[in-house]
């Protein structure tokens, strides 16, 4: 869409209105600017960010009362949308997650007993966020298991989806496409081994 706006020209001959049409853009989407997060929130994901890496079993409520403790007064849909935005999500054991029944599909670990003897057999990837000074941008990094050789890494403002498959379309294209591509199974997205 980025690309779309840029090539609208104001000092052409044809209306904005048309030149929007064409480029099936609407006005709304054509002067909106993404509002950034306040001083005051990011200063609040700072607080529980560090707060969650030495507690991380603390969840929405807990860490209402630990900004409470602090001389800050949020509420919990606030603490809460903050929370999301960073991808922080309390570790406890969950509800019955161990009964197979329950399940949707069941997916065998595939790398469990897989004698890894070459480059390019098994790729593993992973997704962190990184605290900047004024909010996040999220790691995307690929490592070929066999070598322990990083084949490829991508920084993003976004956890999108579009970002993560860049960066794999990337790898692939220096390095050839591996057998095997593996997850941890993070709380983003399901993963797990995947035959490429």
């Amino acid at each position: 869409m980025n690309l779309r706006k840029q090539i609208v020209d104001r000092s052409e001959k044809i209306s904005l209105n048309r030149q929007l049409d064409l480029l099936g853009l609407s006005k709304g989407a054509f002067y909106y600017v993404a509002k950034s997060e306040s001083e005051e929130n990011l200063s609040l994901m700072r607080l529980m960010d560090e707060h969650h890496l030495d507690h991380p079993t603390k969840g929405v409520l807990q860490m209402q009362d630990f900004l409470r403790d602090k001389g800050y007064t949020v509420n919990e849909k606030r603490v809460r949308r903050l929370l999301r935005k960073m991808a922080i999500e309390a570790i406890y054991p969950k509800k019955n997650l161990s009964r197979l029944g329950k399940a949707k599909y069941i997916m065998p670990y595939l790398l469990r007993g897989l004698n890894i003897e070459r480059a390019n057999q098994v790729w593993q990837i992973d997704i962190t966020y990184i605290a900047m000074k004024r909010g996040f941008m999220y790691l995307t990094a690929i490592i070929d298991v066999y070598s322990r050789f990083v084949v490829g890494w991508g920084l993003s403002n976004t956890l999108s989806a579009t970002s993560v498959q860049d960066v794999m379309d990337q790898a692939i294209q220096e390095y050839s496409k591996p057998e095997i591509i593996n997850s941890d199974q993070g709380s983003h997205r399901g993963g797990g081994p995947l035959y490429v």
